[in-house]
């Protein structure tokens, strides 16, 4: 019986919450667009009404899928979608949403691997994301920029050495396919695990299976955790493909706001003008010189122009963009690289001719610049190596020209000597990027001539004796050059003397081993 009695003041009191909800409700109506679909293309689709749409803003058709608006015309309305377009067909309706795409920022998304619309794509779950922002945004004004001032290593010494890089700068990395580009992006960002700085590889267009391998060599080389991976793979929507580099940037922007530095990489942007090119063809937009539409440079500097160092008042935090795009034939004159040459601040040109001489990272020093970088570079490498880049490719040229002739005099001779060891020197493993100390040392060794009676091909073993033995001998001299000093005339003759010590006991090791081989046991032998 009391169990019963409870049951009925329950559903008394459930009774008396309706009313009183029913009472205070006010019915409001809201005003929404509908539209239909009258056409699906691949990617894309035609929308009849909509007449109150925003241009980009989003919207959501029947059955889940997200699109954008993309083209406003009189009588329809031209919708790029994010989702695959079997999805779709003639007569879906497409409801507006009032917002644009908007994608996840924050500390959460460090470690993951996610699409350009922030869902996951490494099985982790969720991304537990609690701020979003759009993934298009006003580059900083004029005024909100800071000179670059700080060098951003690569660890790799073609690139410290002589076409040095700043926080907040927009180098470019081009060159024909399959050469290493890529791999130059990726020591980059593993030289960054033991800094500060964000990184953020965004995959255009490429395969699953690549980025794959690229997640795991982060892993491998314990970089993960400090990198976001946002991919649109060469089988997704063109429109995600097109809205990859912008979403990335955004989660780069967050950080950068935050007063932190980040390394953005874009792999690659002629995939993305292609797909915008693809995007524009189906929308029936002009085409222009090769079929791209008439923006296709706007798409890409408004993109770019958000990388940059921020002043103190705003945090000084720095965005560094390294896009790469991929050249046919060597082709640097074609229209998207010299877009993007004269959008960026200097360019790293990789040769296949190096490539194929297995001078690896293939890097042509004399059709590769930084404009900005210079000014960011630590002393050291400028008191050792500032007139090296203009040697090095006089040594291209006169190798070149000295084919052609059998006699050279003695300084000619020495020249190339000096040239290729120079060369040598720069070559580097992938997966090894190297301290600023060590670049320091192997550069200021092959300056200074330690290296010249040694064979170009026992240049490497002489470089990791060096790199094994003097680090540790002179850590003060270290902490000076990565304070940024300069590097003093007793700095200098003490690295000198440790290396030809160093040198000298592996010539004693070499000539010691040849004896204990070369000389008879016994008489015997003899």
């Amino acid at each position: 019986m009391s169990e019963a009695i409870g049951l009925s003041s329950s559903f008394d009191r459930i009774a008396e919450l309706t009313d009183q909800a029913l009472e205070n409700y006010q019915p409001r109506l809201s005003v929404r667009d509908i539209g239909i679909v009258e056409s699906v293309g691949e990617g894309t689709a035609t929308v009849r009404g909509l007449p109150n749409v925003k241009f980009r803003e989003l919207v959501r058709l029947a059955g889940g899928a997200m699109g954008e608006a993309f083209s406003l015309d009189r009588r329809s309305v031209g919708i790029v979608l994010f989702d695959e377009s079997e999805q779709v067909e003639s007569g879906t309706r497409v409801y507006t949403t009032g917002s644009v795409v908007e994608v996840p920022v924050g500390e959460a998304l460090l470690g993951r691997t996610v699409d350009p619309l922030g869902r996951p794509l490494d099985g982790a779950g969720q991304v537990s994301a609690t701020e979003s922002m759009a993934i298009e945004q006003p580059a900083p004004e004029m005024m909100d920029r800071a000179p670059v001032t700080q060098p951003l290593q690569t660890g790799i010494k073609a690139v410290d050495a002589l076409i040095p890089i700043g926080r907040g700068q927009r180098e470019l990395i081009l060159g024909d396919r399959q050469i290493g580009k890529t791999a130059i992006a990726l020591d980059t960002i593993i030289n960054q695990r033991d800094t500060d700085v964000i990184c953020i590889y965004c995959a255009i267009g490429q395969k699953a299976s690549s980025v794959a391998r690229f997640v795991d060599d982060l892993r491998k080389y314990d970089a993960r955790e400090h990198t976001i991976v946002v991919m649109a793979g060469g089988d997704d929507p063109p429109g995600l493909r097109y809205s990859a580099p912008y979403a990335a940037t955004a989660m780069g922007e967050y950080f950068m706001r935050k007063g932190r530095d980040v390394l953005l990489v874009y792999d690659d942007l002629s995939r993305h003008a292609r797909a915008y090119r693809e995007l524009s063809l189906l929308l029936r937009r002009p085409p222009g010189r090769e079929a791209y539409p008439g923006d296709i440079f706007y798409i890409h500097s408004r993109l770019l122009e958000r990388a940059t160092h921020l002043n103190d008042d705003l945090g000084g935090g720095s965005l560094t963009a390294l896009p790469i795009i991929e050249t046919q034939a060597q082709n640097l004159s074609a229209y998207i690289p010299t877009n993007l040459i004269s959008i960026t601040d200097g360019q790293i040109y990789l040769s296949p001719q190096l490539y194929r001489k297995g001078v690896l990272p293939a890097i042509d020093v004399g059709k590769s610049v930084s404009r900005v970088g210079g000014k960011t570079q630590l002393k050291a490498y400028r008191d050792i190596a500032g007139d090296l880049k203009l040697s090095y490719s006089q040594f291209e040229e006169l190798e070149s020209f000295s084919r052609f002739s059998t006699r050279l005099d003695e300084e000619t001779r020495r020249s190339l000597e000096r040239g290729r060891r120079v060369r040598e020197s720069l070559k580097q493993p992938q997966y090894e990027p190297r301290t600023v100390f060590e670049q320091v040392a192997a550069l200021l060794a092959v300056t200074e001539g330690l290296f010249d009676d040694i064979e170009v091909d026992r240049i490497s073993d002489a470089q990791k004796k060096i790199r094994d033995h003097v680090p540790d001998e002179h850590e003060q001299i270290a902490k000076r050059i990565y304070a940024g000093e300069e590097l003093s005339d007793d700095d200098r003759d003490a690295l000198i003397a440790s290396m030809r010590k160093i040198l000298g006991d592996q010539d004693g090791d070499e000539n010691s081993d040849e004896s204990r081989v070369t000389e008879p046991e016994d008489e015997n032998d003899k």
